[in-house]
This record gives structure tokens, C-alpha cells and sequence, in this order.
């Protein structure tokens, strides 16, 4: 990683490795924020992005065990305006151009991003919609049940449990876990995930006492030259503007905070003193919940991971062939990641945990991931 920040390529990163409970490496180098000579510490605070969805699924699954709902329930009896949906159709050239979907959105569907949806930066049709729509669940976006309503309102990209395809499932499940519990996402985070684990650094937004911590998010120019898309001082995620909970993207964290999150994965359900699900649901939540990995059953278009040879669980990436996927790794690994180029995986077969945080837009531009895959493995000795 020292190559990325001393060449300009990023301007700031943090590592943070743990094996069976406790710290192997932990590293911040570079700047927080270039323009404002801010280093990057062990406390910088940095946007998630899509490594909130672990946690919006994990939160749904909490109401899951509670006997509250059936992971095949139609997504309709819950938010009405998500009946008799429309799907394109295979060769559609306009976003008019559809017909009935043949089978109903369940929860299982939207936890295994098999629904249909899509996102606004995949091409097509209904990425170009979602798009213009602005259906991308910012924090500024309304409220979470507003933007709810206006996506039921768009079309599929394939009739529901027939193809995989990285979309705005997981705000649908955000939404989910506001009706079932009676809270508000955010509300609910902290009452059952946040204060359990001691995450004191984990919230919707960046609050103006801790803006000092908090690190810009930068692009590259046409020139690969670093470039700043979301300065520190004036985020669209400041506490006092966020307005929708986005639980595909919303969470700004630190390091050690969302450590604490993965270790409980870990450790299957609970970890230092808080206990979030149970053993068996964390086993069912990180199997492969596909026929097949993601290459057999995806939308070849966007994902957080590679596509051969990783298939997908409820709420991420679940590695099933190492070799095949050309990614160092174990047989069982899961994690998943995030716009900014974050990146979280847990390794039971190596009882580690992987944390990496920087803040550059988008993720696939550097091949960070499979780079930090292959310096992680080859450092291990036992």
C-alpha cells in the first residue's frame, strides 16, 4: 500500500488485521485529507459505503430469528407498492417496454440481491433510469420510505429469483427492518448493533464535533492525478444534512469500530460482551445461497468481488474456489466492500479478520483487493 500513497495514487490508507481476537498489524499512512495537511490516524473517521449493507442484513436477520418474518415472504406483504411489478423485457429499448414479472420480489431475494433491482452507475436501460431518477438513496435523498415508494414505482431487470445483479436491494431491506421493528434504521442500529458492540463511531453522517477526524474523498482526473470528489468540511454526509438512511450505503465508521463488527462475525454471533445473532444464522447467512458463483448466475456488470469463483450469501460475498477466482483466499472467506475502495473479509479457516479503509472513488479503478489479498497470505507463516 506504500506504492499507492507515496506514487499520488491514493491519498491516504489504514490497515488493520486481527487473528483470533487480537491485532496482527494495524497500520494509517498517508493524509486524510491532502488539501488540509491532515493525516491519516488510527481514529479517521471514513465513509463505508456498501460495507453497510453487511450490517443492514444482519440487522434484518436479528428480526429473523425473532420469528418475525419468513425469508421467502413476498416483499408485498410488507410494502404493498411492490405488487404486480413490471419487468423489461429481454430486448427492451425504452424503459416503457415491459411485462408482468412472473414471480414476486421475496426477502430472500433482496438479501441475495437476486430481486431485480439494479444501481444507477450499471449500464442498460434501468441503470440509465435509476440514473436520471436520482435513485440512489444519497443522504440527502428525501427519507428512506420516499425513495422506497419512487422505486417501486421502476421496472425489474429480470423476473425476480432468476439472475443475480448488484443493485439497491439492501436499502429495500433498510426498509424492511424500519416496519418490522417499528424504528428507524438508525434508531435501530444503535439500540441493537452500535451500543452492543461499542461502536461509538459508527452512525448515519459525520457530526460537526468530529469533522476533524474526517477524511475527503478523493477520484483521479483524466490524468490519473488525484482529484477531490467529497471534501471533509462540506460531505454531503455532515450529520445535520443527511435526511435518508441509506442501508446499502449510508454508514460513515472508523476502523476499529467496524472491526468490531467483523470480529463479531468472527465469532459467529457475538463478540466482547454483545450478542447479535446466533451461531447457526451467521453459518446460514455466510454460505453460497446461489446455484452457482457469481459468473454462472450474475449480471456481468458491476460487483464488490470477483465474479468466478465466489458466490454470494446474505449480504456478501462468500469465497467457494480460490484458485478459480485468481484471488488469494480460503475456501469460506466472506466479506464485501465499498465504493471508496474499503474492504472488509473474515477467514474462518485462518481465524482472521481483514480491514482495509481509503477513501478513492470508484473501486474497481486500482487493483487494491486482489493486491491486499496477495500481501496478507504471502505474510502468514502458520
Amino acid at each position: 500500500m506504500n506504492r499507492y500513497v507515496e506514487g499520488g495514487k491514493l491519498a491516504g490508507a489504514q490497515t488493520l488485521i486481527a487473528r483470533s481476537g487480537k491485532i496482527a498489524y494495524s497500520r494509517s499512512i498517508g493524509q486524510a485529507d491532502r488539501e488540509n495537511n491532515v493525516p491519516w490516524k488510527d481514529n479517521t473517521m471514513a465513509r463505508f459505503y456498501s460495507m453497510t449493507k453487511p450490517i443492514t442484513s444482519v440487522a434484518l436477520m436479528m428480526l429473523y430469528e425473532k420469528g418475525l418474518f419468513h425469508l421467502d415472504d413476498p416483499l408485498e406483504e410488507f410494502i404493498p407498492a411492490f405488487k404486480d411489478m413490471q419487468v423489461l423485457r429481454p430486448q427492451a429499448r425504452s424503459i416503457d417496454d415491459t411485462e408482468p414479472a412472473t414471480s414476486k420480489i421475496t426477502i430472500h431475494n433482496l438479501l441475495t440481491h437476486m430481486s431485480g433491482m439494479t444501481y444507477g452507475f450499471n449500464e442498460g436501460i434501468l441503470g440509465k433510469h435509476y440514473e436520471a431518477n436520482k435513485m440512489d438513496f444519497g443522504p440527502t435523498r428525501g427519507t428512506l420510505e420516499s425513495q422506497i415508494q419512487n422505486l417501486s414505482e421502476m421496472p425489474l431487470l429480470f423476473n425476480p429469483g432468476t439472475r443475480w445483479n448488484y443493485g439497491v436491494s439492501t436499502d429495500v431491506v433498510g426498509r424492511l427492518v424500519e416496519i418490522i421493528s417499528g424504528q428507524n434504521l438508525k434508531s435501530f442500529f444503535y439500540d441493537n448493533i452500535f451500543a452492543p458492540l461499542g461502536m461509538g463511531d459508527t452512525d448515519f453522517g459525520i457530526p460537526k464535533e468530529k469533522i476533524n477526524r474526517y477524511a475527503t474523498a478523493y477520484g483521479a482526473d483524466a490524468a490519473g492525478a488525484l482529484t477531490v470528489m467529497d471534501p471533509a468540511e462540506k460531505s454531503a454526509f455532515r450529520m445535520e444534512s443527511v435526511t435518508c438512511y441509506s442501508g446499502g450505503g449510508g454508514l460513515i465508521s472508523t476502523a476499529s469500530d467496524y472491526l468490531k463488527f467483523a470480529e463479531m462475525l468472527r465469532c459467529r454471533g457475538a463478540f466482547d460482551g454483545g450478542h447479535l445473532l446466533g451461531p447457526r444464522t451467521v453459518d446460514f447467512m455466510t454460505e453460497n445461497h446461489l446455484d452457482g458463483d457469481l459468473a454462472q448466475y450474475g449480471q456481468p456488470v458491476f460487483s464488490e468481488v470477483s465474479f468466478v469463483g465466489v458466490g454470494f450469501g446474505l449480504g456478501g460475498w462468500v469465497m467457494m474456489d480460490p484458485p478459480l477466482s485468481q484471488m488469494m483466499g480460503s475456501p469460506g472467506d466472506f466479506g464485501w466492500g465499498g465504493m471508496a475502495s474499503t474492504v472488509f473479509w473474515v477467514d474462518p479457516m485462518e481465524d482472521m479478520t481483514v480491514l482495509f479503509l481509503t477513501q478513492f472513488i470508484p473501486s474497481s479503478y486500482h487493483p487494491l483487493r486482489k493486491e491486499l489479498r496477495a500481501l496478507v497470505y504471502q505474510a502468514m507463516v502458520d
